[in-house]
């Protein structure tokens, strides 16, 4: 059986979840459904980061040790995804005793390895970031991602021989060109390796908030570098062999521009380091915008999810964040365009083709639907969709996936519109284009479902099918003809109701 492990990258605690966060983490769900369809053996991690020097000083801020700031805001992001029928196997936090084991021991073993040595380290550090940036990197003098004073930091640290395994990240990026897409994010990583890596530091003395240094407990990791591990450690990363070798490296990241470099030059390297093998994929996404802008906690733009999903329900959201925001670079939220998508795609089609056939099958059928016609020109186009949206849900593309998927509903809307049946006397003519319709709401129900987690289950419930459409497989389920016929179609109350913009 094929393993699919794909991950969210580990969120901040320092504030609450807001609609980026939500884009990652929904896109990840939505891979993990498809590839659950596609009977995939598969394992779904998101979870919450909450060391570091961001953390401590957010929780001091708020009047809060940094454990209770943590359980507050971690508790915070589980019950947003709890919200968007998010569907993880599992939820890491960093404060987690297994967490410390893995940080520790895979640390530990890049330690013996020879890749960490003692030194003195002095550096320009965005806290936001909790990265350290050069001169050159900067912007008027500001970190380049929060726009914020950069701080001048002098310690001893442990240091990562990053520089000495250049060459090694560059023959993994040869032999697998894969693994980082899209194509202009694997050149930006290659640009900063070719560009001259530095020795990094991995501990601090300055901070206890963190996990402690097995060979030196003066030190705790910075958190980089206790965060990327996580990973690892939900893979079973020093406390469960066989899970671990189970699980990796079968790994997909999903990560924001952000932290590319984290992601696609650090975390390789330490693997290498500590004598794993790098992350099978890592698939980096662009921004989501608010009026141009990031989203940040000092810029005042923030949307959380859950101003969202009471006007357009958990299906309209996840639907718009995953048709409307091509992967790969930046998208711009709008609300107006998040209406117009509901109702362009949502109400006026999918919905509208439930009502129109559930509607003419009690007035010309009895109630009851008819099969679909074996031979219908709809069954060459069903075919076509499935290798489309199959491809593009590979290649982590959920707005091309839905399009194609929609091609299904526009042409069934088409040919209802073409036959009238409404008007018709019941008859062969009449049979056919509802029995194609009903297979083509049969159909769209099973290839939606890695982004519609509701209606989907409702669509076969009106059509009467039995069961859940996201626990169908494929390619079986995907070819024409499912639906039998003979079963009772109910006339419900709009699946999407319009909104008014």
């Amino acid at each position: 059986m094929p393993r699919f492990y794909v991950t969210t990258p580990i969120y901040y605690v320092n504030d609450a979840p807001h609609i980026g966060h939500a884009y990652t983490t929904v896109t990840a769900d939505a891979l993990a459904r498809w590839h659950r369809l596609m009977g995939d053996d598969v394992k779904f991690l998101t979870g919450t980061d909450e060391h570091g020097l961001k953390v401590k000083r957010s929780a001091e801020a708020n009047g809060l040790t940094p454990q209770e700031q943590a359980d507050r805001y971690s508790a915070r992001f589980r019950d947003t995804w709890q919200l968007l029928d998010i569907s993880n196997d599992d939820y890491i936090r960093t404060t987690e005793r297994r967490h410390h084991v893995a940080v520790q021991a895979l640390m530990q073993a890049a330690y013996d390895n020879g890749w960490v040595t003692l030194g003195t380290y002095e550096g320009l550090y965005c806290v936001a970031c909790e990265a350290y940036y050069s001169e050159g990197e900067l912007e008027d003098g500001l970190c380049p991602v929060h726009k914020r004073p950069v701080e001048l930091m002098k310690e001893d640290n442990y240091f990562f021989r990053l520089s000495a395994l250049a060459d090694r990240l560059l023959e993994w990026y040869e032999r697998d060109p894969a693994a980082v897409s899209p194509e202009h994010k694997r050149n930006e990583a290659l640009g900063l390796i070719r560009g001259g890596l530095q020795d990094i530091s991995v501990t601090r003395t300055s901070l206890d908030w963190g996990v402690q240094v097995p060979w030196d407990s003066s030190h705790v990791f910075y958190v980089w570098y206790d965060a990327l591990i996580n990973y690892a450690t939900a893979a079973g990363y020093g406390s469960d062999p066989a899970q671990f070798e189970r699980w990796w490296p079968a790994v997909h990241h999903l990560i924001g521009k952000d932290i590319l470099r984290f992601h696609c030059v650090y975390w390789p390297a330490l693997c290498m380091a500590a004598g794993i093998d790098p992350p099978h994929r890592v698939s980096v996404h662009g921004y989501l915008l608010v009026g141009g802008e990031k989203m940040s906690k000092t810029a005042f733009n923030q949307i959380s999810p859950s101003d969202l999903v009471p006007v357009f329900g958990v299906d309209g959201y996840r639907y718009h964040f995953l048709r409307d925001q091509q992967f790969g670079p930046d998208g711009e939220f709008s609300y107006e365009a998040m209406v117009a998508r509901y109702n362009a795609d949502l109400a006026n089609n999918l919905g509208n083709l439930l009502a129109r056939v559930s509607a003419v099958v009690q007035t010309k059928c009895g109630g009851i639907g008819p099969a679909p016609a074996p031979d219908s020109p709809l069954a060459r186009l069903a075919a076509e969709v499935y290798r489309s949206a199959a491809d593009a849900w590979e290649r982590v593309s959920p707005s091309e996936a839905l399009e194609a998927t929609w091609r299904l509903v526009r042409a069934a809307n088409a040919a209802l519109e073409e036959v009238e049946p409404w008007k018709a006397e019941p008859g062969p003519a009449v049979d056919a284009v509802l029995g194609d319709a009903l297979e083509v709401l049969r159909l769209v129900a099973v290839l939606a479902s890695p982004a519609l987690t509701r209606a989907p289950a409702e669509i076969w419930r009106r059509i009467g099918l039995q069961g859940d459409p996201g626990e169908a497989r494929l390619p079986e389920a995907a070819a024409w003809g499912g639906y039998p016929g003979g079963l009772p179609v109910e006339k419900g109350a709009p699946l999407f109701p319009r909104l008014n913009g």
